[in-house]
């Protein structure tokens, strides 16, 4: 039996349509693009890429798991939904979280308007804690629930299904994760599948992969024995140009560090092959159940991951574009196969996206935007938006075990080699601009130099040099004025933000100086024009 729905509520609107499509979006965990993370990933160009879109400016607006995670949930930025990084204390899966952006994620949406949703894998890295109301907790949105206590795992973890703890111990066939998501989705569709082929779905797929602690399925643990990370060129690089955290490493990078890098690399490929055989397994199985043509399969990661650039040997919460930069692949009814596209989209344009392919208006204070146009449409050449916001708030410890050398200073992630990733002044704020009108990133970072760096992304896409002291006045002012409005924008003043060309001062926040950005280097001669 065929559905007409037609559904008016007060809050948004569903467009009538014959069958709404179902979504599966499989989200996996520190997957990069730079260092061709889907390389080993055939499976997933056979079922998904060669089928549909492979967008090549995919970013995120935050590299870190919870909040970018907050942000795929909410379509908002950092600034607004305030899970600023992965601890309670930073509102990670937090009660303010819960009794405020959770409630209103896109999946909410979708409950209300007729779909059946379900959940597995990592959600944000501090739920089910018993500060965060421990495992009976189910967010809101969710018919099916299947969530991760904690961060990613892949073997001896606590899942809350539907609210009960299900312990999962070390033996392969019972407990891998990434293969007991794919078996409960599996269970799901055919559960679901069984009943109705009219009823839309959405599932939401979590993986593991390629997060730490880097475990491979064994059948899988030899793989790529010879490979070693990318060299590329800011490998094993001293940085002088660049924030504190980036000019403290090591250089060269010591004999720990080169293993761990290398043994790291071999690994996170290693565990993306379990992701391909789930990626082939829903393709096939929605293909045998005849929902494949009425079904949007999208694939996306939470954040990107370096290994040796500029000497870090491994972690995100950078805004480098090793860390920013993601995949997104995207088949289903009305996307052409095989294609590849320019379109710039975020992190922040899923939620209203999934939204949107729904039939259902995206709500206004949603920061990001539907990307259904890319999809369905062909090149139009005419960018909607160039510039958006890159964001961190540093988290720190203040001991750092076997580093004397920072013995009480604010660090943080500090392995191997007492290499420190993170910390309290790694907080900052970016404009990255994509298009026609430039290819650059603007940061200022909130230490206790002020620093600012830039790149020219078109001439030096390694970020091997800082011009930020040789930006033309009339770039800097258009990049300030982008990042001054991105900074506290908010739902539809985030939207189809591009090259702004008059100067304002930015505002007070993030504990920067009353003294723009711009006015360090007023004068200075220019090596990038307008």
């Amino acid at each position: 039996m065929r559905l007409f729905l037609c559904v008016f509520l007060v809050l948004f609107e569903v467009v009538c349509s014959v069958t709404r499509p179902n979504i599966v979006f499989i989200l996996t965990d520190d997957q990069d693009v730079f260092l061709n993370g889907t390389g080993p990933m055939s499976k997933l160009r056979q079922y998904v890429s060669s089928q549909g879109a492979t967008f090549s400016n995919m970013f995120v607006t935050t590299p870190l798991c919870c909040p970018s995670r907050s942000s795929i949930l909410t379509g908002q930025y950092v600034h607004n939904h305030k899970a600023i990084n992965n601890s309670v204390d930073g509102n990670c899966s937090s009660p303010s979280w819960q009794k405020g952006p959770e409630t209103q994620t896109f999946v909410t949406y979708l409950k209300k308007s007729g779909y059946t949703t379900f959940f597995a894998g990592k959600y944000l890295n501090q739920y089910g804690m018993d500060e965060t109301g421990g495992l009976s907790h189910i967010p809101p949105g969710w018919d099916h629930w299947n969530g991760l206590k904690g961060n990613s795992q892949y073997y001896n973890y606590v899942v809350s299904a539907n609210g009960k703890a299900e312990k999962h111990g070390s033996d392969y066939k019972a407990d891998y994760f990434t293969d007991v998501i794919n078996r409960k989705a599996t269970d799901f569709l055919n559960r679901q599948l069984g009943k109705s082929k009219d009823e839309p779905f959405f599932m939401m797929l979590s993986t593991p992969s390629c997060h730490a602690p880097f475990t491979p399925a064994p059948q899988y643990s030899q793989n790529f024995s010879k490979m070693s990370a990318p060299r590329t060129p800011s490998f094993n690089t001293k940085s002088t140009d660049k924030h504190w955290i980036l000019r403290q490493v090591k250089t060269p990078m010591g004999n720990a560090s080169m293993q761990w890098v290398d043994d790291t690399f071999r690994n996170r490929w290693r565990t993306l092959l379990s992701v391909d055989d789930m990626v082939e397994n829903m393709v096939t199985l929605l293909e045998k159940k005849n929902v494949l043509n009425n079904t949007y399969v999208v694939y996306a990661s939470d954040n990107g991951f370096h290994l040796g650039q500029f000497s870090l040997p491994n972690d995100k919460r950078q805004f480098y574009e090793f860390d920013i930069r993601v995949p997104l692949m995207v088949r289903g009814p009305g996307v052409k196969p095989g294609q590849r596209r320019e379109d710039l989209v975020l992190n922040i344009d899923l939620a209203p996206t999934f939204l949107d392919l729904a039939g259902i208006r995206p709500p206004d204070f949603m920061d990001g935007q539907s990307f259904k146009s890319a999809l369905l449409s062909p090149p139009s050449g005419d960018a909607s938006r160039t510039d958006f916001l890159v964001e961190h708030t540093g988290e720190y410890d203040l001991k750092q075990p076997g580093c004397p050398q920072y013995d009480g200073q604010p660090l943080n992630n500090c392995f191997p080699d007492c290499v420190c990733e993170d910390s309290r002044n790694n907080t900052y704020i970016c404009v990255r601009r994509v298009g026609s009108t430039g290819n650059l990133i603007y940061c200022g970072v909130s230490d206790d130099e002020q620093y600012v760096e830039a790149y020219d992304l078109s001439s030096d896409p390694n970020q091997l040099k800082n011009v930020a002291s040789t930006l033309s006045a009339s770039v800097l002012e258009s990049l300030e004025e982008s990042l001054a409005t991105l900074a506290t924008c908010s739902g539809t003043t985030c939207h189809n933000v591009k090259n702004i060309p008059h100067y304002r001062k930015m505002p007070q926040q993030r504990n920067f100086t009353d003294i723009p950005l711009y006015h360090r280097y007023r004068g200075n001669s220019a090596s990038i024009g307008v």
